[in-house]
């Protein structure tokens, strides 16, 4: 659980920063990949953090659930953010950080249950 806290928390921070605040390699959509980066790193320790019930009761639901956490805090980092000044809501923020998630949650998966998932 704190694992997961200090990353929510990592998030909260940098989103508080004002607009303009850091200086990101000029590499077009940069900023998505950190989103998906982080979200991912969110998913983890949401996945680490699930109860043991939940884990045997189901992985892919398991899964769900970690993702749509990250996407429940995903809104309620946009949401911050229009708060601050010089930083804007974003769809494709958001969107980058499902697929972050998502991206964690698949590989997760795939660790747990790789007989019942198939090769890919």
């Amino acid at each position: 659980m704190v694992p997961m806290l200090v990353v929510m928390g990592t998030i909260f921070y940098l989103s508080h920063q004002p607009g303009g605040s850091f200086n990101l390699p000029d590499i077009p959509n940069f900023d998505k990949l950190l989103h998906a980066g982080i979200y991912g790193v969110l998913a983890a320790t949401v996945l680490f953090a699930a109860p043991v019930w939940l884990k045997t009761k189901s992985l892919a639901l398991t899964a769900f659930v970690a993702v749509f956490v990250c996407f429940l805090y995903g809104i309620s980092d946009e949401f911050h953010q229009s708060f601050i000044p010089g930083r804007d809501v974003s769809g494709w923020d958001l969107a980058a950080d499902v697929v972050g998630a998502s991206g964690m949650a698949w590989f997760w998966l795939r660790r747990k249950a790789p007989n019942r998932l198939g090769k890919v």
